[in-house]
């Protein structure tokens, strides 16, 4: 059943709230060149970390803004925090539960990347006549080599920590509190929410359009893509807010999805990869609502304080 909330704020003030909250995180990250007039950055990191420097002051004005909005019963730190789903209980769960959940969608993938890591492996032991240690040794600092490559690696801080951090900061934390003070009714604040989400990377326009030599075809396509999948993501990650009252839930669905990529459907002459993913599929849409039972990730499920809306859901 849709539930509706009870009223603290209109419904226009908290959907200017959240115009202003998607208008600072992009815009506050053009500031430096456009407002305080810095030079270009010298090179690909110092650019990169000037705009982690830029979504984190946007996601610390969003957090003080909502907190000036919202109707924040006490002040106490654990009080404020768990509006924003930043709670230390139930950690497991809702680092686990959700994780499991959203690793269903990627089924194919996962056996797409054993079967090719089989075969690298099958292939490396033939060519060295069979298992040793010494094979064993080469596969343990490859892997460790790749983690240390990573770690290194701007692009993965960027993919991996402070977009999924922010972006969730901004777009799940402070506006879904906003919307259900709003008196928006849950389902609608779920196909909501994703629409400032999937605003904000419009951003990503020029970009590409001149990485696509300044073909408007080509960038819009791609574009059109991001928006497409940015939705629907959206709509899980606002989904397992609600129903868990956790922030660390989409934030781990999000970064393990940046991780991903975009799931694969089949693969030429591997059809166990789509039967993977279809089994994936129905597995998921079969634990969707059981896996995410609100008093799996909280003591108790009435007079709710943290204003997402759980105790209200059924």
């Amino acid at each position: 059943m849709e539930q509706e909330t009870e009223a603290y704020v209109s419904k226009a003030a908290a959907l200017m709230a959240c115009v202003l909250m998607t208008l600072s995180y992009v815009g506050i990250l053009y500031a430096p060149t456009l407002i305080l007039r810095l030079p270009p950055p010298a090179s690909l990191k110092h650019y990169l970390i000037r705009r982690f420097i830029c979504a984190a002051i946007s996601s610390i004005i969003s957090l003080i803004f909502s907190a000036l909005i919202l109707p924040i019963r006490s002040w106490e730190t654990s009080n404020v925090l768990g509006v924003y789903g930043i709670r230390a209980d139930h950690m497991w769960q809702a680092a686990v539960f959700p994780l499991f959940l959203t690793s269903l969608m990627y089924a194919g993938s996962m056996v797409l990347k054993s079967l090719l890591l089989l075969n690298s492996w099958t292939t490396d032991m033939n060519n060295s006549g069979g298992l040793s240690l010494g094979c064993i040794k080469i596969v343990l600092w490859s892997l460790r080599a790749q983690m240390f490559a990573v770690a290194s690696n701007i692009l993965a801080w960027r993919n991996f920590v402070v977009a999924p951090l922010t972006e969730e900061l901004v777009f799940r934390a402070c506006m879904i509190p906003l919307l259900l003070c709003g008196g928006f009714k849950i389902n609608t604040i779920i196909f909501l929410c994703p629409v400032f989400f999937s605003l904000a990377h419009l951003n990503h326009l020029m970009e590409i359009y001149s990485a696509q030599n300044f073909s408007l075809l080509k960038a819009s396509m791609i574009v059109g893509l991001q928006l497409g999948y940015t939705v629907v993501f959206g709509w899980y990650a606002s989904f397992l807010f609600i129903r868990t009252g956790h922030l660390a839930a989409p934030l781990i669905a999000h970064i393990f999805c940046n991780y991903m990529g975009l799931p694969v459907v089949f693969a030429r002459n591997r059809g166990l990869v789509s039967v993977a993913f279809v089994a994936g599929m129905v597995a998921f849409l079969w634990l969707l609502f059981p896996i995410t039972r609100p008093d799996l990730y909280n003591d108790r499920t009435n007079n709710c304080r943290c204003l997402h809306g759980y105790c209200s859901w059924n």
